[in-house]
């Protein structure tokens, strides 16, 4: 039986992955689980699977559901968060964490040597090299949750290890909501319109993510650091049946593709229950039925947000940590009212020119980044407000001059 802890519990990939516990219950014992604010949905979780100890991020939340569950321990802020992964003994964690919050717990499980299954894409955006270099110092396993890095992994996997045999990895997306709109066209969409997914049923962040396209910008750095790709050998492109979730061109000019009718439930029971595979409730792939499959390149000068992320990939250091921080920073702006969609890029390119980056020396060099990130995103966003409507590309002029450089 594998000791099972999952963190972020209450979010879309948490409940779905306490689905696929529920579904296995003789595979996994749980032994934690963590949200940010959530007391109700926590406790409401822990009583109908039996778990006796929790955490929650936000101490006042933490301090409420010490009032009403005293059938376990509560653990609060941060520093329970940290204690709930270190104490846990678990034989895997899967961190379904929200944003740049999840790094910590990365590093903490894998300073453990606990094996991760790894749904907090910014945990790789933002440590980057030195999360990957502590899983293979410790000897703990990263299995990615994302559906597209889910995906190509098994591809990789089918290669059995065999070098020099993957020229390109192939990230696809379904375009979001706004596909095949001009920049023009973007200028007055609404936070509404923003979280219509056309094919997948996600939370709100990663549904705007996947609207302005920064979410595929981060599944290619995450896919840099966890498959050891260089960037030029990353390409990205929209398959808007979201049936495709990955594909692999091989050097004799072969082409492995992953394909799936769009469920996380899927990769969250690939993540769990690696090596082994399981039965999953989802409908199979009849591709007659379906008729068609279309691809297409990304709109770059529409959703700008694809071509910053990988500029700032390609440079290194702190960028994708300012990046990722610049990002959650106009996000909020938005999905708040108080930031334009374009306002959003537009954020991310101005924190960019102004903070630039630095060599990531430790943890602590991300963690400075991404305070300074954050201020100078939020003083920004104040100044665009909702008549942004974006600004000239400046990013590739200012890599090429040298000036205020990531790097």
């Amino acid at each position: 039986m594998k000791r099972l802890l999952i963190l972020g519990s209450t979010g879309s990939v948490g409940t779905q992955a306490l689905d696929v516990v529920a579904r296995a219950q003789d595979a996994f014992e749980l032994v934690g689980l963590s949200a940010g604010t959530g007391h109700e949905a926590l406790i409401a979780q822990a009583r109908r699977h039996g778990v006796k100890r929790i955490a929650l991020s936000e101490p006042d939340a933490a301090a409420r559901a010490s009032e009403a569950w005293t059938e376990g321990e509560v653990l609060a802020g941060p520093e329970g968060l940290v204690r709930l992964v270190a104490e846990s003994d678990a034989d895997l964690v899967l961190n379904a964490i929200t944003g740049s919050a999840g790094l910590r717990p990365t590093i903490v499980a894998l300073t453990e040597g606990i094996d991760l299954a790894l749904a907090n894409k910014e945990s790789l955006v933002v440590g980057g090299e030195l999360v990957t270099a502590l899983a293979e110092a410790t000897g703990a396993q990263i299995i990615p949750v994302d559906s597209e890095h889910a995906a190509m992994h098994q591809l990789i996997h089918a290669e059995h290890g065999r070098v020099g045999t993957i020229d390109q990895l192939t990230i696809t997306g379904s375009g979001g909501p706004f596909r095949g709109r001009s920049r023009e066209e973007l200028e007055s969409v609404t936070v509404e319109q923003a979280l219509r997914h056309p094919t997948w049923n996600m939370g709100g962040n990663i549904t705007i993510d996947s609207a302005t396209l920064m979410n595929k910008g981060l599944e290619v750095i995450e896919a840099h650091h966890l498959f050891g790709a260089a960037y030029d050998a990353i390409e990205v492109v929209i398959q808007p049946q979201s049936i495709v979730h990955a594909m692999v061109t091989l050097c004799d000019g072969a082409v492995l593709a992953h394909m799936g009718h769009p469920s996380m439930e899927v990769p969250i029971a690939y993540a769990l229950h690696h090596p082994d595979r399981v039965d999953v409730p989802v409908p199979r792939l009849d591709l007659a039925a379906l008729g068609s499959l279309t691809f297409e390149a990304p709109d770059l000068d529409a959703f700008p947000c694809l071509r910053l992320s990988r500029e700032a990939g390609e440079a290194g250091g702190t960028g994708p940590c300012v990046l990722n921080a610049a990002n959650e920073v106009a996000r909020h702006a938005f999905l708040n009212g108080r930031l334009g969609f374009l306002g959003i890029p537009a954020v991310i390119e101005g924190t960019l020119d102004r903070v630039g980056a630095s060599t990531v020396h430790a943890f602590e060099t991300l963690y400075r980044a991404d305070a300074e990130a954050r201020a100078v995103a939020t003083e920004l966003a104040g100044q665009f407000g909702r008549s942004d409507a974006g600004r000239p590309n400046q990013t590739a002029d200012r890599m090429s001059r040298g000036g205020n450089q990531i790097a």
